[in-house]
């Protein structure tokens, strides 16, 4: 395979990474992080990927090792792929690991990357337009330090990822919008539903047979749409249906 059809075949992959219709976030991940040392000629590579909205931040790596210090690095808040130092614009060149300034940062991490035999370290951010979503982390030795161009492919790799995962998280948040809308409606019609029951039953003006209902259900401290759904059903409580003597 030539590395046009390499390049190809690794955005075919980040963007069907998918089960059943919804983005398989570790999937994706995992593709990202497996096709980078390849094709930017480095020696390892991991990515954290931070979702936001109070999910915790995932991370992985092109090998058992990397994963492992990636993900230890997540509870150090340590590392390019970590805390605000993934946003900063000089971690998109090499960086030194072996240096005052780079072991002063990161005090774990620094020595864990070096005893994997990575000298340096460069961290791509996955951007999308409103923020940051992680960032994959490039390592290589003395002898495969990546060119500018590597890094300029590795950037777009960062951004074509960022992409999907911002994109394939709002089609989701879509559907369950539209899944939470579709409810409130059935809700809503089969609240009006027994409205019309009661008001016929009791002979109850609409709003009356609306107060009936909610006076049953806070009484009986039930959700308003259970008691609804009996009523509709023939199998509510006879004093909520019946007309009074």
């Amino acid at each position: 395979m030539t590395p046009q059809q390499q390049l190809a075949d690794t955005f075919v992959a980040l963007a069907g990474s998918s089960t059943e219709g919804s983005l398989d976030v570790p999937q994706t991940l995992a593709v990202l992080v497996g096709r980078s040392p390849s094709l930017l000629g480095v020696s390892a590579a991991s990515v954290v990927y931070d979702p936001g909205s109070g999910e915790a931040p995932q991370a992985n790596g092109s090998d058992p090792d990397v994963t492992r210090l990636e993900r230890e690095a997540l509870s150090w808040h340590e590392g390019p792929g970590h805390g605000p130092h993934r946003t900063d614009a000089h971690l998109a060149a090499p960086t030194s690991l072996d240096s005052p300034a780079a072991r002063q940062r990161w005090p774990r991490y620094t020595p864990g990357a070096l005893a994997l035999g990575h000298t340096h370290v460069a961290a791509l951010p996955l951007r999308v337009p409103s923020r940051t979503l992680g960032a994959l982390v490039l390592f290589s030795g003395q002898e495969d330090v990546p060119a500018p161009a590597d890094l300029a492919l590795g950037r777009s790799l960062a951004d074509f990822t960022a992409v999907t995962l911002q994109r394939a998280r709002e089609a989701e948040d879509g559907r369950a919008l539209a899944g939470q809308l579709e409810r409130a409606l059935t809700s809503r019609v089969i609240i009006e539903q027994a409205k019309g029951v009661i008001a016929t039953r009791r002979s109850l003006t609409m709003e009356g047979a609306f107060e009936a209902l909610r006076s049953y259900a806070r009484s009986h401290r039930r959700l308003l749409h259970d008691v609804a759904r009996e009523v509709v059903d023939g199998t509510a409580d006879p004093t909520l249906t019946d007309p009074s003597d």
